[in-house]
């Protein structure tokens, strides 16, 4: 048992159905510049209060980047039996320095050092998650200025309501997606806490500089109990709970664009590069990368329920069963950053029909509304206009033929205060043009709130230099 860094306690070996039961360096390897990174501000730590000297501490500084260059050429050789990715870095690390090596994991346990590792790994990886929730909101404010004045339907229960445009349609989108960088941004904050230095649970007897390894990370805080420190898991699961809403917007916006590049709507045209065939059916155009960020929204509602699940009944402190913490994090990254990443490409090069559009605009009766704030303005009750508007869209539905097609005569049979001046009202243009208050589809409304998206996504997250 001289291979484990716990065995001194034990007399018989650990089966090896155990050892692969219990192992995580499948997966937790992929912290390994977050351990090494770790391990050499702790050092530097214990030779400023004392413990080693500076030169052990350079000694172990050198071996650590040793380890980072052996791991990431690809010379490294993981093993299951060592169980984590911090036995893997310490024990290859003792082979490199020597018996000095041993004295790395004073005024720490793995308990503090996995915490650190899933904090510094997971803020690392939210930076990118923000970097591409700004390069989507980005496209949609681009797309939202261009496509300001190209009109669309706009639809309640499925059914046609009011005219809209295609650019406020966009913007709708933005704010959802800035939404959730505002929410990463925040998560990222809570997400840079140091909680090395609080050992197993009950802190450290040597006089550990806890900041100084907090700043040296580039965190902004310590964790400020022990206990606490070493059994919270809230920053992963605001992450999960992060990237459930991502994908629940990503796939609010992929059925749509399913909807729309049917043959039933047409609004939209997709990439050929964003799409498939059929084995059998030449003539399909399958819209497959929506359909597939539709589908992986259940990955990640999956990972957050799993990790809740786990965390629901744990007693303080740390218990294994927080092992479990890691691969719902890292898959809901990696579904994330690459649903994010080909959503950004797929709505940049979407073509948009405006002629489907506009022929969807004359069905529906969709300046109705219209008609009855017309009414209003002529002095009727808004519940009495309503009523007049109702039927005469009941008299198209018998006749055939929409709101704006009805004579002058058939129109005052409904209401007599309608007048000549009533065509105008009822064209899709006009009743977009008069919706001009902030937050509204008129046109200037909608690029006004385009130019001002750049300056609120500035406020959450600034472009990165590179």
């Amino acid at each position: 048992m001289a291979d484990k860094p716990w065995g001194g306690r034990f007399r018989e070996e650990t089966l090896k159905i155990v050892e692969r039961f219990t192992a995580s360096i499948g997966f937790d390897r992929r912290m390994y510049k977050q351990d090494i990174r770790g391990s050499m501000a702790h050092a530097r730590m214990l030779a400023k209060i004392g413990v080693l000297t500076e030169e052990e501490a350079d000694t172990l500084v050198g071996g650590l980047r040793q380890v980072l260059a052996e791991i990431e050429s690809g010379q490294f050789r993981f093993s299951e039996a060592r169980e984590d990715i911090h036995m893997n870095v310490e024990a290859r690390l003792t082979e490199i320095v020597g018996p000095v090596g041993g004295k790395l994991h004073t005024a720490r346990s793995r308990n503090d050092q996995v915490a650190l590792d899933l904090r510094l790994y997971l803020a690392a990886e939210l930076e990118t998650v923000l970097d591409l929730l700004r390069g989507l909101c980005e496209v949609l404010l681009e797309r939202a200025a261009a496509e300001a004045e190209v009109l669309l339907p706009g639809y309640t229960h499925l059914q046609r309501a009011q005219p809209v445009t295609f650019g406020h349609h966009w913007l709708a989108y933005f704010e959802m997606f800035l939404r959730d960088a505002e929410r990463c941004r925040d998560t990222l904050g809570r997400t840079r806490r140091s909680p090395l230095g609080s050992g197993a649970l009950a802190g450290s007897p040597y006089p550990v500089d806890r900041e100084m390894v907090c700043a040296e990370l580039g965190f902004q805080e310590i964790c400020r109990n022990s206990l606490d420190a070493v059994s919270d898991r809230d920053f992963a699961l605001e992450f999960l709970f992060d990237a459930a809403t991502i994908m629940l917007h990503l796939s609010r916006l992929s059925e749509e664009l399913v909807l729309w590049s049917s043959q039933e709507f047409r609004f939209v045209e997709l990439g050929d590069g964003f799409c498939t065939g059929s084995s059998i059916m030449p003539q399909k155009k399958n819209p497959d990368v929506p359909e597939l960020l539709r589908g992986k929204a259940g990955r990640a509602y999956g990972n957050l329920m799993a990790l809740l699940t786990t965390l629901k009944s744990l007693p303080l402190a740390y218990n294994k069963d927080m092992q479990e913490d890691k691969e719902p994090v890292f898959d809901s990254l990696d579904t994330v950053q690459g649903s994010l990443a080909i959503t950004v490409e797929m709505v940049r090069s979407l073509k948009v029909r405006p002629e489907a559009a506009r022929q969807a605009l004359r069905a529906g009766y969709i300046t109705a509304t219209d008609l009855a704030d017309y009414l209003v303005g002529k002095g009727l009750p808004f519940r009495q206009a309503h009523e007049v508007v109702g039927r005469a869209v009941a008299h198209c539905e018998e006749h055939g033929g929409g709101l704006e097609d009805l004579p002058l005569a058939t129109l005052r049979g409904f209401s007599p205060v309608i007048g000549e001046d009533v065509y105008p009202v009822l064209s899709a243009e006009a009743s977009v043009a008069a919706r001009r208050a902030a937050g509204g589809p008129a046109p200037d409304a909608v690029r006004r709130e385009s130019r001002a998206g750049w300056e609120r996504l500035d406020a959450v997250w600034p472009r990165r230099a590179g």
